[in-house]
């Protein structure tokens, strides 16, 4: 197992440098630049300005001063935040981000699991076709519908929560961003579990569980579920990667100065070193859920190997 993630981690290098790379040659393959806008400023300034961020020079050596840069932990300064770097606006923005998402995923998990396990111990029945008809429909609405629609019931018709902003990790700033994101992985999660333990439960060694006389509850429990939950556990890591994706969306929505924000701004800037350090952030984080979904494959089912 430690010789597989040493393999997987040292695999990880080349993609990572592949996609700082392509990430590197479009934002510098678009037009303008980062110190362009509605007011102009003097050829010398803008002289100085480039010198300062290295933009005078080639190409390659920008790309050569950037990975070095990267090898110390350095993400670089930022060209439009003044007196910023982009390690401080990461630090300032990801804990927001991973408390929103993290928090997320972990009621997604409860709330898809125990909703696919109750629906495929009922199959066909009201309860079954209630459960789908909700995965369906968190499916099927996008979160830019569904981010809207929940302001405008529990902010401006109930008044219970506030529409947006943020105001230090207080809860009810949290409530209407975390429903989103667990309404859109619980039915995703739901579906999956569902699917899954049905199949599981058709399985021979389940059958001869039964045969012996176990109760419903310890073969689901100590024989159906950890195989099912297989399927699960291979969407978890890109479900957690598009929670804070889905940032981009979400923080939107509801004025939350995380990631999302910091993309946005950034792309729309011209803020190469801030994207990129994003994309970089974001890069290493899938390639490390990634690396756990295959270990907890492993643990759930002893006969896999690498």
């Amino acid at each position: 197992m430690w010789s597989y993630t040493l393999r997987r981690v040292l695999a990880a290098i080349p993609t990572v440098l592949v996609v700082i790379t392509v990430c590197y040659l479009l934002l510098h393959a678009t037009p303008g630049g980062p110190f362009d806008s509605d007011r102009k400023v003097s050829a010398a300034v803008l002289a100085n300005l480039e010198a300062k961020y290295h933009l005078d020079l080639p190409l390659w050596q920008q790309y050569l001063l950037y990975l070095k840069g990267l090898l110390q932990g350095d993400l670089g300064a930022s060209f439009r935040y003044a007196d910023w770097s982009v390690n401080d606006l990461v630090a300032a923005a990801l804990p927001i981000s991973l408390s929103i998402g993290g928090i997320a995923m972990v009621l997604s998990v409860i709330i898809g699991v125990g909703l696919g396990i109750f629906a495929a111990l009922r199959q066909n029945s009201v309860v079954d076709h209630l459960v789908m008809l909700l995965g369906n429909m968190g499916s099927a609405f996008p979160s830019f519908v569904m981010g809207p629609v929940l302001i405008l019931i529990f902010a401006i018709g109930f008044k219970w929560m506030p529409a947006g902003g943020w105001h230090d990790f207080e809860l009810r700033f949290m409530v209407l961003p975390i429903a989103l994101l667990t309404i859109i992985n619980v039915s995703t999660i739901g579906r999956v579990m569902r699917g899954s333990l049905i199949e599981v439960m058709h399985s021979n060694f389940i059958r001869t569980a039964r045969a012996k006389g176990l109760p419903t509850r310890v073969v689901v429990l100590r024989h159906a579920l950890k195989p099912a939950l297989l399927p699960v556990v291979s969407v978890l890591g890109p479900l957690a990667i598009s929670s804070i994706t889905a940032a981009l969306i979400t923080e939107t929505v509801f004025s939350l100065p995380g990631l999302g924000k910091l993309i946005v701004n950034g792309a729309g800037n011209r803020d190469y070193t801030l994207v990129l350090g994003l994309v970089v952030l974001i890069t290493v984080l899938t390639v490390a859920l990634n690396l756990l979904v295959d270990l907890a494959y492993a643990w759930l089912d002893p006969k896999i190997r690498y």
